[in-house]
C-alpha cells in the first residue's frame, strides 16, 4: 500500500493506493480501512480513476476531520503496512480530493442516514450532498425537494467543481434514483 500525506496541508487528506483495479475493490477498500484505522465520523472517503504511466485502476481518498486523525491513521498506514501500489497514484488521489476536482464519495458525514426512500429535501440536509443533478431532465428546472429517491442504500456523490454532487435519474412514478447503481450488470454478461 502507497500512501501520500501532506502534514501542512490545510485539508488532513490522505491519499493510499493499494492496488485495487475496480470501484467495487475501491469500495471494499474504504470498508476495511474505517474499520482498520478506526476512521472518526466527519471521515469523507472517496474512490478515484487512476491513469497513469505506471498504473491503471483505483486509488482511495481519506479525508480526516482534523490533524491528529490524519496523523494517526498515517502513522497506521505506515507502520503497518509493507509499501506496495504506486505513490503517484496515491498522490494524485489525495490532489484531486483536496482541491475537491474530482473523488467518488463511498463515506462521508451523513450517509448512513441515506437509506430506503426519501425526500430529495432530507438527502441534502442530512448528509455533506451540496446539490444533486438529474441525468436526462429535459425541463432544466431543479426537481422539487419533495420529490422521493430511491437510494436503494447506495448513495455515490462525487466532487465537482468544489461542491458533493449527486447525479441522479427520473425513476418510475415521478421518483429520483441515483444514476450510481449498488450491483451493475458487467458489459457482455449475457452473452460469452
Amino acid at each position: 500500500m502507497s500512501t501520500s500525506y501532506d502534514p501542512s496541508g490545510v485539508h488532513p487528506v490522505l491519499g493510499v493506493d493499494a492496488g485495487t483495479t475496480t470501484l467495487r475493490e475501491a469500495d471494499h477498500l474504504i470498508r476495511d480501512l474505517t474499520t482498520t484505522l478506526a476512521l472518526p465520523p466527519g471521515t469523507v472517503a472517496c474512490t478515484h480513476l487512476i491513469r497513469t504511466e505506471a498504473r491503471r485502476g483505483t486509488a482511495v481518498s481519506l479525508e480526516l476531520p482534523d490533524g491528529a486523525s490524519a496523523a494517526d491513521a498515517w502513522r497506521h498506514l505506515t507502520e503497518s503496512e509493507a509499501p506496495q501500489g504506486d505513490q503517484e497514484a496515491a498522490a494524485q488521489a489525495a490532489a484531486e480530493h483536496t482541491a475537491r476536482r474530482s473523488g467518488r464519495a463511498v463515506l462521508f458525514p451523513g450517509a448512513e442516514r441515506l437509506t430506503g426512500t426519501i425526500p430529495l429535501s432530507d438527502l441534502l440536509t442530512l448528509s455533506a450532498i451540496d446539490r444533486v443533478i438529474v441525468v436526462g431532465a429535459t425541463s432544466g428546472e431543479p426537481p422539487a425537494l419533495t420529490t422521493p429517491v430511491h437510494t436503494q442504500d447506495h448513495v455515490r456523490p462525487e466532487w465537482r467543481g468544489g461542491e458533493l454532487v449527486l447525479a441522479l435519474v427520473p425513476a418510475v412514478g415521478n421518483t429520483l434514483a441515483p444514476f450510481e447503481v449498488p450491483n451493475p450488470t458487467p458489459c457482455c454478461a449475457d452473452h460469452p
